[in-house]
C-alpha cells in the first residue's frame, strides 16, 4: 500500500482553516493532515473550529517562525498557505531561506478563501512564489495571470480550481415546510452602525410581512471571537436594541453554513461567498442594492449575475436566478442544465463564431452528465511536483531588489529578517519547559485577545462617536 501524503495546513482564522483544510482534501484525498493556526488576532476558538467541521489528524498553535522550524525538521510533501497575503509571503521567503537550492522540499500550495474584490495587486503579488496560487474561477484565474503578466513575474503557478466547499444537496422547494429566508451577514460589509441596523430591520421587517415564513440570520462569529475581518457592530448585540425584539419567527442562528443551506428557500447577503455556495445548490439568491452597488460592499462582483435585488423587491415576492453564463465564469456548476444553458447563451451571444475543439469539456467540465471536478488540473500538478526528485527553490517577486523598502517590514512583522531567517528569540525553545509555565503562557495570550478583542467591539466605536460630537 502507497504511503499516504504528509499535509500541513496554516490558517490564521476559521474561514481559512476552512479553505485550508478542505483543499488540501481536493488535492492530495488519501493524505494524513497536520493542522497548524497561526497565532494573531484572529485565531479561531474551539467553538470555532468545531462549528466548521474539518478535523486534522494533530492541530497546534504557532508563530510564523515556530511553523516555519517545524516544516525544516517534519517532512512534508505539501503545505497549504490559508493565510493573509503578508503571513504568505512571509513563510515563502523563509522557506526560500530553508531550501536555498533545488531540493526535495514540500509542495506550497496558497489562494483565496473566497471572492477577491479588493486588493488585487497587492494580494497576488504577496502570494506569488508559491508552486500553485489556486483561482476561484476562470474569471479569478484570467485576472490573476493578468497581474502577475503585467509586472514581468512568472504566472504559471495560477491554476484554475472552485471553492473546495462548493457542494451539498441541489436545492428542493420548500413543500410542506415553511419557507426559510436566510440572510447570511458578514464581519465588516457594512462597516457602519446604521447601516447594519438598517438591513437588521428590514430582514425583521421581511419576517413581520411574511408571518408564514422563517427569517434566519446568520451570524459569524459571537461577540469576542474574531473572523478573518474585524467585526466591531456585532448584530447579536443591535438586535437587542430593536424595539419590541426580533418578531417570533426571526431568529439569530450559528452554525455550518452548508448545513444551514439545506433547509434554504432564499439566500440574502450583501456579498458573502455563502452567496456562491447557495448559487451551486441552485437555491434562489439575493445580493442586497439596499446601500449600493459599490466597491466598498464587494457586491459589485455580482454585476451580470441576476442576483442583484432590494429588500423591497424581495418583500414583494421576487426569488432571483443566477445567469448561467456568469456561474459558469466564476466556477460555480450547479448541474448538466445549467452548463448547457451557459454553452447555449454563450453561443447565442458570438453568433457565427467558432468553437475549438475540446471547447465545451474545458468551459463546462466533463462530458455531460459527469460530475465537475474543477480540481483535476491542480491535483495533477501537485501529484507531479510532489514525484519529483527535486525543487527549484521559491522565487516570490518581491525581494530585496523589487520591494527594498516594502519586504524587510512585511517580514519583521513576522520576526524574520530580511533574508528570512528567523530573528533572534523568534523561536522560543520548549524543551524542559514545564506543563504549567505553557499554560500561563497560553491563558496570557487568550486574556491578551480578549483584551483586544474588547476594545474593537467596545470602546473604539465609543471613542469614534465621541470623536464626532
Amino acid at each position: 500500500m502507497p504511503e499516504r501524503k504528509r499535509v500541513a495546513v496554516l490558517a490564521d482564522s476559521d474561514t481559512r482553516w476552512k479553505w485550508g483544510a478542505l483543499t488540501a482534501r481536493r488535492l492530495v484525498p488519501d493524505h494524513q493532515l497536520t493542522g497548524y493556526l497561526l497565532r494573531g488576532r484572529a485565531t479561531p476558538t474551539a467553538r470555532q473550529l468545531g462549528e466548521v467541521g474539518v478535523r486534522a489528524d494533530r492541530l497546534s498553535e504557532v508563530t510564523c517562525a515556530e511553523f516555519l522550524a517545524e516544516i525544516g525538521r517534519e517532512r512534508y510533501d505539501v503545505v497549504v498557505l490559508a493565510l493573509v497575503g503578508g503571513a504568505v509571503q512571509a513563510v515563502l521567503h523563509g522557506a526560500r531561506a530553508l531550501w536555498p537550492n533545488p531540493a526535495k522540499r514540500p509542495v506550497f500550495v496558497t489562494g483565496y478563501v473566497g471572492v477577491v474584490y479588493e486588493k488585487l495587486a497587492d494580494g497576488l503579488l504577496l502570494r506569488h512564489g508559491a508552486d500553485l496560487v489556486l483561482a476561484n474561477s476562470r474569471h479569478d484565474a484570467e485576472r490573476f495571470r493578468a497581474v502577475y503578466e503585467g509586472v514581468g513575474a512568472d504566472a504559471g503557478a495560477v491554476t484554475e480550481t472552485a471553492l473546495p466547499f462548493l457542494g451539498g444537496a441541489p436545492y428542493e422547494p420548500a413543500g410542506s415546510r415553511a419557507h426559510t429566508v436566510v440572510f447570511a451577514v458578514q464581519p465588516s460589509v457594512p462597516d457602519s452602525r446604521a447601516d447594519r441596523a438598517y438591513l437588521l430591520e428590514r430582514a425583521a421587517g421581511h419576517a413581520r410581512l411574511h408571518p408564514d415564513r422563517e427569517v434566519l440570520i446568520k451570524l459569524r462569529s459571537k461577540p469576542g471571537e474574531h473572523t478573518t475581518h474585524l467585526e466591531e457592530q456585532p448584530y447579536q448585540r443591535l438586535a437587542e436594541k430593536i424595539p419590541g425584539g426580533l418578531p417570533a419567527n426571526c431568529r439569530l442562528v450559528y452554525g455550518n453554513m452548508g448545513e444551514v443551506l439545506d433547509g434554504t428557500d432564499l439566500l440574502v447577503t450583501v456579498s458573502s461567498t455563502a452567496a456562491l455556495e447557495s448559487l451551486h445548490r441552485s437555491i434562489p439568491t439575493a445580493i442586497l442594492t439596499d446601500l449600493g452597488i459599490r466597491e466598498a460592499l464587494g457586491n459589485h462582483h455580482f454585476l451580470g449575475s441576476g442576483c442583484l435585488a432590494s429588500w423591497d423587491q424581495l418583500d414583494s415576492g421576487l426569488l432571483p436566478e443566477g445567469d448561467p453564463v456568469w456561474l459558469a465564469a466564476q466556477g460555480v456548476h450547479p448541474g448538466p442544465a445549467a452548463a448547457a444553458l451557459a454553452k447555449a447563451a454563450s453561443a447565442k451571444a458570438t453568433p457565427g463564431a467558432a468553437e475549438p475543439a475540446g471547447a465545451a469539456r474545458s468551459s463546462a467540465g466533463p462530458a455531460a452528465g459527469a460530475p465537475h471536478d474543477a480540481y483535476a488540473v491542480a491535483r495533477a500538478k501537485v501529484a507531479g511536483l510532489v514525484a519529483a526528485t527535486r525543487l527549484p527553490a521559491l522565487a516570490p517577486y518581491y525581494t530585496l531588489t523589487t520591494a527594498p523598502r516594502y519586504l524587510p517590514g512585511i517580514l519583521a512583522r513576522h520576526h524574520l529578517a530580511p533574508d528570512g531567517t528567523p530573528l533572534p528569540g523568534a523561536v522560543r525553545p520548549t524543551a524542559g519547559e514545564s506543563r504549567l509555565r505553557r499554560r500561563l503562557r497560553a491563558h496570557l495570550r487568550e486574556a491578551a485577545r480578549g483584551a483586544y478583542r474588547h476594545g474593537v467591539q467596545r470602546v473604539a466605536p465609543v471613542i469614534r462617536r465621541l470623536g464626532e460630537l
